[in-house]
């Protein structure tokens, strides 16, 4: 199968793409800078593609069967800016359908659910659920999937000595490694038919944040780490003059009081358990 890939050399984007490329599909990555990615992906065909540029996306799909998108809303991004997620995905989908692509596979977030609980609102959450509804009305088959926390999101903590958490939660999250997560991607690529598929991914075992960061520190081989907490509170009164910080308080806040439960039966049943312990991701890395 021939696959374009938008945002290949993002966090999760990278583990996902290694599985289509040892799995045999045959990958096509579309990215605004190439030379970023072609030291990662070396025998990837690789396309200068911008979600600004429409007409770059439209030649980067032909010729392919299926597209597979990572995209996100950046830490300092503000509500009136260009989004990948809304304004970008409407290029895409317009590509697409012109390329004559079979499906789309997106990933998306399980905690966007905590969007209106507990009087919570946050304008990032609105861009992920538009997001799902243009796809859902393109009428090309669509594939989502809805994770959990990644294991990766460790390493984007990890500040000098110190392994940063933000605020305290006692729901347990069922933490996804990125490469258990591609091969999940692949299985849902070899089955797909005509209709969409909605699927929730979830790792192995459930720790809250903080015992699953002991569990990181305790088994990270490269060097030392310590457990540093800093108060949501905080963090939310610094998003006042921060947009970063403001970013990082609303996604803390989601994270620690949705209550997240075991919904991957179907995911493994359809796509395979997943078995990357946080222990064996720590060793790893």
């Amino acid at each position: 199968m021939n696959i374009a890939i938008i945002g290949a050399n993002g966090l999760i984007g990278k583990p996902v793409t290694q599985q289509l490329i040892d799995a045999g599909f045959s990958v096509t990555i579309l990215a605004r800078h190439p030379e970023q990615v072609r030291s990662l992906f070396p025998t990837a065909r690789i396309i200068q593609a911008d979600l600004q540029n429409p007409a770059s996306i439209r030649a980067g799909l032909q010729n392919q069967q299926a597209l597979y998108l990572n995209l996100s809303v950046r830490q300092d991004e503000k509500p009136g800016d260009f989004h990948t997620e809304t304004d970008g995905m409407k290029t895409i989908i317009a590509a697409a359908k012109q390329a004559g692509i079979q499906r789309i596979g997106y990933l998306s977030s399980l905690v966007m659910r905590y969007q209106g609980m507990n009087g919570f609102h946050w304008w990032v959450f609105d861009i992920k659920h538009e997001a799902v509804r243009l796809l859902k009305a393109s009428d090309i088959p669509v594939t989502i999937f809805y994770p959990s926390t990644f294991m990766e999101s460790f390493l984007m903590q990890i500040q000098g000595p110190f392994l940063a958490l933000g605020g305290s939660s006692t729901i347990p999250l069922w933490f996804i490694a990125g490469s258990d997560y591609g091969r999940q991607v692949v299985r849902a690529f070899q089955q797909s038919d005509d209709q969409n598929r909605d699927y929730v991914i979830q790792g192995p075992e459930a720790y809250t944040y903080e015992e699953a960061a002991r569990q990181f520190v305790q088994h990270y081989p490269q060097k030392k780490l310590l457990l540093m907490k800093a108060p949501v509170e905080v963090l939310q009164f610094l998003g006042r003059f921060n947009q970063k910080m403001n970013y990082g308080g609303h996604i803390l806040e989601a994270l620690n009081k949705y209550p997240e439960r075991f919904e991957a039966e179907q995911t493994w049943a359809d796509l395979g358990k997943p078995t990357i312990t946080i222990n064996d991701y720590a060793r790893q890395v």
